[in-house]
């Protein structure tokens, strides 16, 4: 029985023969114990003598009968006898099967027709030569063998708790990187050239496969690793003299008109492959940059003269941040404290979002650019980057398809609350690292490397620390929700992984410690510390705001969003009803699946307790109790905004919508695939996001670019902008800034304690002066100045170490002014664009 057939399509990108309808498929002849591999071009002169080796092994170590072993070779579109020679042994014997190319392709494409022809239980990649003899499956047999993976040996990558997925012959062979591949981290052989692997395995992995040529083992070894497969490593033995091909003519063309390949042209289509390999991470990289700038190219439109619109004060403040962590760099003062405003207490900078991973090692991007830039610049490349490491996490770990892949990435890090945390929350929209956290949690789950694995989550998280306390607080409680609905899903797996995971924090805890321990006393014990946030008591999300859609969503409505939500940067939830259906849908579809189910559960628990501790019923009086109201009083859950709970569900959703898209395009009929992408389309065209709005930014007083300020302020001064700076109103953090803080600020926009008890507060403790000043510009009439009144304003003053009170020229100018003046017991001196009282010492 003789089985020949041309084929132009075999698997996943392996090409079409244009012109030309592929052959039907080669005939199945049932399962098998054994697929043996053989890729050939132009092998007549040893193709003959390697099957006949493997006949008399296979024979001697599997048996005669029809299901014991078959031998598939692929012949890549050989100019010489190859295919003949193949033909003529399987008349002889119907267990040696071929499938043959019309066109050359290269080797990739021969091993993915023949992998996914096999139908061995196991199958084994050999060469046309028996560089290995047949001898050495032994070897692999035993590494593939069930065992207990305490005992086995080899290097291993994936989940050691599971038998071999494949067991990769090592010889002094190094054909990949001799090609100029680089190696697979965790193996010493670098191609499957010789290797046996579990049958259903082999296929999907080849099926995966996209290369053509040599770097295809490459590809299927990182196929493997992402999927957390464990394979073995083990050596083998080479033959001493294996035949030699004939050497070709000068210049002979082909059958097909072309010349023989050199290995310089075996090269370079090597690298070209391992380029496509790796391209498609850097496409989708530029995928997300380009969706980030399209975010933010309002304000790189104009740098200095426009302002995030919705950013309220929180521009002002982070840009103030990148300045005075320069500032405290450069001239080699304390990182984590100022008193550049807040005078005379200062801020305590590591209590605040400061973001001191970013903003350090971008100091010359502010030295060179200014604050702005490096602003615009960590917003901008963090989204992407956080984007990007979500879409290789999800690749990493849960689906085949790259693009499916990439739409949970960008899902993650572009959803509705991230886009309205970009007003200015760059601490809520960098999350790059939280995903390379959670795969080193995963990694010592599976008990692979715990001491490695534990230490690196270590430093990942104290890096985190400075990029963002409670981005990483209520990540860790998304993975609490997590690891808690996988002990319901399945218990068994959940318990084998709580002893490495255990095992693991504990040593990260102990990297940790030793480089927070100061950072963390200051913030927590330090001067200007406090012990919680005052959010108010409407902090939690509406129900509403759950399947509602944000304001700077396509379908977005920012008057509604407003209405439910604390201010246009706090929009935590409003993934609309569309998106959250799909979400559903996804679950039902895939319910089986124990990811899945824990996914479901972690969302649904995350957006529970994002609606605070009372839950008001809509369109009712009724109040419930939420489930916050378990954790409200618990140490640093007390300073959380409940309602950012809710950005847990962007990379729920964005994990879910990768799973989904990851199946629909692999259907084969063409209907459900189609009605599949239109209902992912429906769900997330609605929620896209639009570009930030942009304004004009308030321009900085002449007085205080021109210098003019430095005749008023001396040194160890402050300055006394009128009104003082606060949560709502900031510029003058941004005039500190363009006066390279070269005065100090009264009152300020921080996070800082407020009373006996250190509660904290936004901004600076208020004194009677500050509040009138803030009353009567935004609309109350002056009161009777009184001695009293003048009493208070000195010691106010004194209290601020004052130097000059400074009125801009602005709205209600004359009251603020006549009433000043009064207080003050002085007129003015006009300055520049400014009214100036200089209060300090030989003033008032």
């Amino acid at each position: 029985m003789t089985d020949t057939t041309a084929t132009g399509e075999t698997g996943p990108g392996a090409g079409t023969d244009t012109g030309k309808a592929p052959d039907p498929a080669p005939a199945w002849l049932g399962a098998v114990a054994l697929s043996v591999v053989i890729p050939a071009h132009d092998d007549a002169h040893r193709i003959t003598a390697t099957l006949d080796a493997f006949r008399a092994d296979l024979d001697a170590r599997l048996g005669t009968g029809p299901g014991d072993w078959e031998l598939v070779v692929a012949d890549d579109a050989s100019t010489d006898d190859t295919a003949a020679l193949v033909e003529a042994a399987a008349a002889d014997e119907p267990r040696i099967r071929l499938i043959r190319s019309e066109h050359h392709r290269g080797k990739g494409a021969a091993l993915r027709a023949a992998v996914l022809a096999s139908a061995g239980e196991r199958v084994l990649l050999a060469d046309a030569g028996a560089t290995i003899p047949p001898a050495e499956l032994d070897h692999l047999e035993q590494a593939l063998a069930p065992q207990d993976p305490q005992n086995g040996s080899g290097s291993r990558t994936g989940n050691e708790s599971e038998n071999p997925t494949a067991a990769l012959g090592r010889t002094g062979n190094r054909l990949v990187r001799a090609l100029g591949i680089p190696g697979i981290p965790g193996f010493r052989a670098d191609t499957c050239g010789f290797a046996l692997f579990d049958g259903d395995r082999a296929r999907a992995a080849f099926g995966a496969s996209v290369l053509d040529g040599p770097a295809i083992d490459a590809e299927v070894l990182r196929w493997m690793r992402r999927q957390g497969w464990y394979v073995a490593e083990v050596p083998v033995s080479r033959n001493p003299e294996p035949a030699a091909r004939p050497r070709p003519p000068a210049t002979p063309p082909t059958a097909a008109g072309r010349t023989t390949p050199t290995a310089r042209g075996d090269r370079r289509r090597a690298l070209t492959e391992l380029y496509r390999l790796n391209s498609g991470g850097l496409a989708v990289a530029a995928v997300f940059l380009a969706l980030s700038a399209y975010l933010f190219h309002g304000l790189w439109a104009d740098l200095d003269g426009r302002y995030l619109a919705d950013a309220l004060q929180d521009q002002n403040q982070w840009e103030w941040f990148v300045g005075v962590a320069t500032d405290n760099i450069t001239h080699l003062r304390n990182p984590l404290f100022t008193t550049a405003q807040g005078m005379p207490d200062g801020v305590n900078l590591m209590a605040n979002a400061t973001m001191l991973g970013l903003t350090v090692p971008l100091i010359p991007v502010t030295l060179l650019f200014g604050e702005t830039v490096t602003f615009a610049l960590v917003l901008t490349l963090g989204m992407a980057a956080s984007a990007w490491t979500w879409y290789w996490l999800i690749r990493r770990r849960l689906v085949r398809s790259r693009w499916a892949a990439a739409a949970g990435g960008a899902l993650a890090a572009f959803a509705p609350p991230m886009v309205s945390h970009a007003n200015g929350h760059p601490n809520f929209v960098v999350l790059f690292m939280l995903p390379l956290i959670i795969d080193r949690a995963l990694r010592l789950c599976e008990g692979r490397n715990i001491v490695r694995d534990g230490v690196l989550l270590g430093l990942f998280a104290t890096y985190q620390i400075f990029l963002g306390e409670e981005p990483l607080l209520i990540a860790a409680l998304g993975m609490l929700l997590f690891s808690l609905a996988y002990l319901v899903v399945d218990r068994r797996r959940a318990l084998a992984a709580a002893r490495p995971l255990g095992l693991g924090l504990v040593i990260a805890a102990g990297v940790c410690a030793p480089l927070l321990i100061f950072p963390l006393y200051w913030q927590f014990f330090g001067p200007q510390s406090y012990h919680s946030v005052l959010h108010g008591d409407n902090a939690g999300n509406s129900p509403r705001a759950l399947v509602e859609y944000a304001a700077r969503s396509l379908f977005g409505d920012a008057e509604t969003a407003g209405r439910l939500s604390l201010n246009t940067t706090e929009q935590n939830a409003f993934y609309g009803w569309p998106l959250l259906a799909l979400g559903v849908a996804v679950c039902v579809w895939m319910w089986r699946s124990k990811p899945v189910r824990a996914l479901a559960l972690t969302g649904f628990a995350a957006l529970a307790l994002s609606l605070g501790p009372w839950v008001p019923v809509p369109r009712t009086d009724v109040v419930l109790p939420g489930p916050w109201r378990l954790m409200v009083r618990l140490p640093l859950f007390e300073s959380v905004i409940e309602g950012r709970v809710a950005m847990v569900c962007a990379p729920v959703l964005g994990v879910l919508l990768a799973l989904a898209l990851d199946r629909i395009v692999r259907m084969r009929h063409r209907e459900p695939r189609t009605l599949g992408l239109l209902a992912v389309a429906a769900a997330l065209i609605p929620v896209l996001p639009l570009p930030l709005a942009v304004r004009e930014r308030a321009p900085v007083p002449a007085f205080v670019t021109s210098g003019a300020w430095k005749g008023y302020v001396k040194d160890g001064e402050a300055l006394v902008p009128v009104p003082l700076p606060d949560p709502g109103q900031a510029d003058a953090l941004h005039w500190q800034v363009e006066a390279d803080f070269g005065f100090r600020l009264a009152g300020g926009y921080f996070n800082g304690p407020w009373g006996p008890d250190r509660i904290g507060i936004y901004g600076a403790t208020p004194r009677h002066l500050s509040n009138l000043l803030r009353d009567v510009r935004y609309g109350q009439q002056p009161p009777e100045i009184t001695p009293q009144w003048r009493d208070q304003a000195r010691r106010d003053l004194e209290f601020w170490k004052a130097g000059a009170v400074v009125l801009p020229f602005q709205d209600r100018g004359v009251e603020l002014r006549d009433m000043l003046t009064e207080l003050l017991g002085q007129p003015p001196q006009k300055a520049e664009d400014v009214w100036v009282w200089r209060v300090g010492p030989g003033g008032v």
